[in-house]
């Protein structure tokens, strides 16, 4: 037991400090770093959503996992899983997901598991400097810009404590073909499509202490790109997490029930750090009521989720206020067998 104490309060710290560590770095200095396709950032799916973020430890995510910690995956248990979302986010722009694992021979060597992301911005009017007109410009027409992500991955259980996983991905980002002048007056034309490969990796560890596991996370590596002159990278972002069902302490398993809390640190290249605390009570595997806060976000903070489970189908849905946005909304189809 003192053991188990000791690696606690260890991860405890770990998380703690490198949170307490970037808030205190922010508040010094705000510059932070530049970074593009952003759209890798958003949370797509319902059942994550619904706990603000905080499941970077939380195997019940399944095939979804390769969008948050690989290594999670290592823990599905049917042959197949299957999942799919629609998230209408903020200014009418629209994310698709869908995510799929395949467990051969018992999981023998490991799951393997594809996840795909589209982007629908809508509709965007088109410009193009022109200093000869009253307002400096003229429209070049309507161009609709889009993005996807396609993921392939891979995790298995090293041992009955220990997991790791990866995804290699595939991002493409299409903001359209814009005009422009030169000073000879000439004008030439700039495909803006950029497709670059970026990696996902993650470790999961069972404490051997209850429920208690702990979790690290590398999202979005990836080398440098740029449209024109200026370079960016992908969103990178590296998170701790740590998460545990409550009723393990409680001794409250009269009925198969479950509340599991999770905390996760999240250090981003281009934005402050954040933590993610996020709490779901399941009652019979069958229906489950979520909650999740963000701390450090400009817009969002609170999110609410439910979900219904039966016959291999679970259905989630998620509800995230965005202060002076529109209000977002997820919803998830999952199926496993």
């Amino acid at each position: 037991m003192r053991k188990y104490f000791s690696i606690t309060l260890v991860m405890l710290f770990l998380v703690s400090g490198v949170s307490s560590n970037g808030f205190a770095q922010n508040r010094n200095h705000e510059k932070l770093a530049q970074s593009g396709m952003q759209f890798l950032s958003i949370i797509t799916d319902a059942y994550s959503a619904g706990l603000g973020g905080a499941v970077f430890t939380n195997t019940r995510l399944k095939s979804m996992s390769l969008f948050f910690n690989p290594s999670c995956m290592a823990a599905v248990e049917n042959k197949f899983d299957f999942s799919i979302s629609r998230s209408n986010w903020i200014a009418d722009i629209n994310f698709n997901s869908f995510s799929f694992s395949i467990r051969p021979f018992k999981g023998k060597y490991g799951v393997f598991g594809i996840s795909f992301i589209s982007v629908d911005y809508g509709e965007v009017i088109g410009t193009m400097v022109d200093k000869t007109t009253p307002q400096g410009y003229i429209e070049t027409g309507i161009f609709t810009p889009s993005a996807y992500s396609l993921g392939f991955g891979y995790a298995k259980r090293l041992t009955d404590r220990f997991s790791v996983g990866g995804q290699i991905k595939l991002v493409n980002e299409n903001l359209g073909e814009s005009n422009i002048p030169l000073s000879d007056g000439s004008i030439t034309e700039s495909k803006n499509q950029l497709t670059p490969i970026a990696y996902d990796f993650g470790t999961l560890f069972y404490t051997g202490f209850k429920s208690l596991a702990f979790g690290m996370s590398v999202r979005n590596f990836s080398p440098e790109v740029k449209y024109e002159d200026e370079s960016f990278q992908l969103p990178l972002t590296f998170i701790m997490s740590i998460s545990m069902d409550l009723m393990d302490l409680l001794n409250l398993h009269v009925v198969d029930q479950s509340l599991l809390l999770s905390v996760d640190a999240m250090h981003f290249r281009s934005q402050k750090e954040q933590i993610c605390i996020g709490l779901d009570y399941s009652i019979m595997k069958l229906f489950s009521l979520r909650g999740g806060y963000v701390t450090g976000a400009d817009e969002k903070g609170l999110s609410f989720g439910i979900g219904l489970t039966g016959f291999g189908f679970t259905l989630d849905y998620a509800y995230t206020p965005f202060n002076l946005f529109d209000n977002v909304q997820r919803m998830t189809v999952r199926f496993s067998f």
